[in-house]
């Protein structure tokens, strides 16, 4: 079996967003993701608390280290209910799926609702 210690890499993430946020078109292309990279910091976060490698969370899973990789990263890849199951199986969590209502409800198009 692989080695399942994990050895972080040290990262700013406030620090590197900083600075990116100020790059031509990142905001917009970080907004249009947020939820990706939310459900990437969280799975990142669950993994590293484990202590777990992506290579030890592929052995859990009956999978690769560049399938885990792929579910890790935001935006490239959506994995289905069963594999982040799978995921957060192996590193010792549930997964739970919650709907947030908006602070503003969405408004209905006349469009919109003659199609119901």
């Amino acid at each position: 079996m692989a080695d399942i210690r994990y050895k972080p890499v040290s990262h700013d993430h406030k620090a590197f967003l900083k600075k990116a946020l100020r790059r031509k078109g990142f905001r917009k292309a970080y907004e249009d993701l947020k939820e990706e990279y939310a459900l990437a910091r969280e799975m990142i976060s669950a993994r590293s608390k484990f202590g777990l490698t992506q290579e030890a969370v592929a052995d859990l899973m009956g999978t690769t280290k560049s399938a885990v990789s792929r579910l890790e990263s935001a935006g490239k890849h959506a994995p289905s209910l069963s594999t982040l199951k799978k995921y957060a199986q192996a590193v010792g969590c549930r997964l739970d799926i919650k709907l947030v209502p908006n602070s503003q409800p969405m408004r209905i198009t006349k469009k919109q609702a003659a199609m119901k």
